[in-house]
């Protein structure tokens, strides 16, 4: 499964790198982290390191399968 998670402001390179696992853009005073989910548990452990991180969450959505 596909992912986006939408954060507040533009994330630096260091807190974008604590995300090795998702790719991610800056667009429109938001970073956008996206990528492929496995499970459940992966996806909470994301949102659980947003969280550790004081990452403010602004959207969490499942995307189309990229082909």
């Amino acid at each position: 499964m596909r992912y986006e998670i939408r954060v507040e402001g533009h994330l630096s390179e260091t807190l974008a790198n604590a995300f090795p696992e998702l790719d991610h853009v800056v667009m429109s005073g938001q970073t956008v982290l996206y990528g492929t989910v496995v499970d459940e548990a992966q996806l909470y452990g994301l949102l659980s390191r947003c969280q550790s991180l004081g990452l403010h969450v602004m959207e969490m959505r499942q995307v189309p399968e990229v082909r």
